[in-house]
């Protein structure tokens, strides 16, 4: 039988995906059966080459989400003071609701932090091949790689929305990314991880689109 899905036309979809940190609802089992309904769609996604050399493992085990969340938490503790970092971006912003809104999504990944291991399920999509060792690897071998991998993450993403599961694209757990593997079984040296993603029911399901400044500040016609 298939997961029960929120009544959302493709638009709501799309402008309502968020990354979800501190609604999550870490009490609330998510069956697998919600998980392989999301991986069916996410599978469809294009890939370079149709090579389709995505692997996605997805990890329920409490006793390694804990371990990969205390190395989410130590590498989060030195991003927290980069000059990159969520928290720096835009703070002091001329627009005020860009600022705020900034300064609610430092809130919510400073939550997700020290609660990564609590989410019920955590994905690693994963890409074969490694460009970071690869001789010669230039923008287009790394853009060939991850536009092969992250299509389909994102589909998965906008699945589980459908579903009433909210997710989170992170990226810091990558600084232990050879340690994670060496948990999980991942062959480090044939597939690069790309991601850590928890997956967990929301709670509740209405989501705004976020404040965004006009596309004209970002779109650019036959010259920049």
């Amino acid at each position: 039988m298939s997961e029960p899905q929120l009544e959302l036309s493709n638009d709501a979809l799309l402008s309502t995906t968020r990354a979800v940190r501190k609604r999550l609802d870490f009490d609330r089992n998510v069956p697998m059966s919600a998980i392989k309904e999301c991986m069916e769609l996410a599978v469809q996604a294009p890939s370079g080459s149709n090579a389709q050399g995505w692997q996605f493992m997805f990890v329920t085990d409490a006793e390694k989400r804990a371990k990969i969340g205390e190395y989410y938490r130590q590498a989060f503790s030195l991003y927290r003071d980069m000059p990159f970092a969520i928290h720096k971006l835009n703070a002091d912003s001329a627009d005020a609701t860009l600022s705020n809104s900034q300064e609610r999504s430092a809130s919510s990944a400073d939550y997700l932090a020290d609660n990564m291991a609590k989410a019920p399920v955590l994905m690693i999509p994963c890409i074969e091949g490694r460009i970071d060792n690869a001789d010669g690897a230039n923008a287009s071998a790394q853009a060939g790689t991850m536009g092969s991998i992250i299509p389909a993450a994102w589909s998965f993403m906008l699945a589980a929305r459908a579903r009433g599961l909210g997710t989170a694209w992170t990226t810091l757990h990558l600084a232990h990314e050879k340690a994670v593997a060496e948990l999980l079984g991942i062959p480090y040296e044939s597939y690069t991880q790309v991601a850590l993603i928890p997956i967990a029911y929301t709670k509740g399901t209405e989501f705004k689109a976020a404040y965004r400044p006009p596309v004209e500040t970002v779109m650019h016609v036959d010259q920049w």
